[in-house]
């Protein structure tokens, strides 16, 4: 097509995770150029991006089905769109706009610290008038009530939480809240029933077009999992039918059993909506009035409401924040000096910890695993055993489907493993088997005795909690909320403690290996430097 000087055409390049149903590049291109049959949208699959890491393939078959409904929905609506695979967004961008020579390009502000830096340089790169829009998928970014502490201050994400709540009145009676308490998180830490069974979480069958995703990701190298069992929502209908099953069949019982653990279902009571909220297919505040309403007309207690709430305006809000307060050099952050590299069964599953061994094959097969499995499982172990946590960081963005830079640098660098220096959370979360056994059902299939600290049937997770207690006594000593833990080793014996040492060392030397090479350090650091090509 060859554009004609009285047909001025206004580009729009929507990026994969940006799949808003009122995308404001939209409404923004049609006031530029007055036309709709003027605009002509831009979606990019980039080969290099998706062979960055070794990625999840259900996750690849959902971002690429959700991108490619999303541009059929966008044709529908009167759109002129290009869906292009090209080997990277620059390819992409080159040829899209030497086909329509548009007068504007227009985009939106990437989530990622390495996209945005990409964008602030494309009129410069390709010669045209660029306009990057703020970003509208997070609520940080339209109020600002945060204080902007000093870099090296903590800012608790509990106060964040209210200052959200306050300024966007979020379960609110006036200026206290709704029911007198901002937080329920004491009641919402129940173990789940021998004999209870969470419902299954919506599953959407596969149409052509995801089919054929499917297809094009079932050997995809290098990555991770199986296409197989592919039921995630690719349009916004279908996770707004999701989000309408969370809050019919779930809901209500979220808030107590949001910490279990259990082998006998997958997601328990969570919603599973993180993916759909991180590709823009849903909204926060949208999903936040629908629960509000809920407990309004009595459809679900207060206690799982506000728990609900507080995972979307008061944590995914806060990690989106620190990532952006830390930005770029979160990712390269080590606090605790962890050097060992990732345990070859975090890829397999293949660990004798039934515990582990099913968070693992579910993160696998399917993605996903709740929060409290990531942060009480996966990097309570990555953390005890002193791994390192760019090496922790990459594997959790490979495995799971709602992985992106700006929510796992924060979440595993920074809550995990308390690598940030404690900006993100003001204790480690570690603890030994006995938190594991109070709230899932895996210890009692499992061959190692949780009650055990150390000898042949012990749990790893006791002697190696005993371990780093040991190995960071003095700086754990200093943090006032974990003192108390660290006080506990007055009941070990030298011998115990010799014991426990010796253990934890050859556990960690034949799951772990030694330190990483130099060399394999120095990648890290390159790969996850925050201004790594977004390409």
């Amino acid at each position: 097509m060859t554009q004609q000087p009285s047909d001025p055409i206004v580009s729009i390049w929507i990026l994969g995770d940006q799949l808003l149903a009122e995308h404001p590049a939209l409404a923004a291109a049609e006031g530029i150029a007055g036309d709709r049959a003027r605009v002509r949208v831009l979606l990019v699959q980039s080969l290099a991006r998706t062979r960055r890491l070794p990625y999840q393939r259900k996750k690849l078959v959902l971002l690429f089905s959700a991108m490619r409904h999303y541009a059929d929905e966008l044709r529908a609506r009167g759109y002129g769109v290009d869906y292009v695979k090209a080997e990277n967004f620059s390819a992409a961008l080159r040829t899209h706009l030497a086909t329509w020579r548009p007068a504007h390009l227009l985009t939106m502000a990437a989530s990622s610290y390495a996209g945005r830096q990409f964008q602030a340089r494309l009129g410069e790169r390709f010669g045209l008038r660029a306009l990057v829009l703020p970003n509208t998928q997070f609520l940080v970014g339209r109020y600002n009530p945060i204080p902007d502490p000093a870099p090296d201050k903590q800012y608790v994400m509990e106060y964040f939480y209210r200052d959200m709540r306050r300024a966007f009145d979020v379960l609110m009676d006036g200026d206290a809240p709704v029911g007198g308490q901002w937080n329920y998180d004491k009641e919402n830490r129940r173990p789940l029933l021998k004999a209870q069974q969470p419902p299954a979480d919506a599953h959407f069958a596969p149409d052509a077009l995801t089919r054929e995703v499917m297809d094009e990701f079932a050997a995809w190298a290098p990555g991770v999992g199986s296409v197989a069992d592919f039921g995630y929502g690719v349009t916004r209908r279908q996770a707004l039918a999701a989000f309408d099953d969370f809050i019919a069949h779930r809901l209500a019982d979220f808030g107590p059993y949001e910490d279990a653990m259990t082998e006998r279902s997958h997601s328990l009571y969570h919603s599973v909506l993180s993916p759909y909220l991180n590709l823009g297919l849903l909204e926060p505040l949208e999903l936040i009035r629908a629960a509000e309403r809920a407990y309004h007309e009595g459809r679900a207690p207060l206690n799982s409401v506000e728990g609900f709430v507080r995972q979307i305006l008061g944590w995914r809000e806060f990690m989106y924040w620190q990532y952006w307060r830390q930005a770029p050099g979160m990712v390269e952050k080590n606090a605790w000096g962890a050097q060992r590299p990732l345990p070859d069964f975090f890829w397999t599953g293949a660990t004798e910890m039934a515990c582990l061994r099913h968070a693992l094959t579910r993160a696998l097969e399917t993605g996903y695993n709740h929060h409290i499995e990531r942060l009480m499982l996966l990097s309570n172990f990555l953390m005890l055993g002193g791994v390192n946590p760019a090496a922790a960081n990459d594997w959790f963005l490979s495995v799971y489907v709602d992985a992106y830079d700006w929510v796992m640098a924060p979440n595993v660098i920074g809550m995990g493993l308390n690598a940030d220096g404690g900006l993100t959370a003001t204790k480690p979360y570690v603890a030994a088997a006995n938190y594991i056994n109070k709230m899932s059902d895996h210890c009692a299939g499992c061959r190692f005795d949780p009650k055990q600290r150390h000898g042949t049937r012990a749990c790893p997770f006791n002697f190696l909690y005993w371990n780093f207690l040991l190995e960071h006594e003095e700086k754990l000593r200093a943090n006032l909320r974990l003192g108390r833990n660290v006080l506990g080793l007055r009941y070990l014996d030298d011998a115990e403690r010799a014991a426990v040492r010796a253990q934890a060392q050859a556990f960690l030397s034949a799951e772990c290996g030694m330190a990483p090479k130099t060399a394999r350090s120095a990648e890290w650091r390159r790969r996850r430097r925050g201004v790594r090509s977004a390409e």
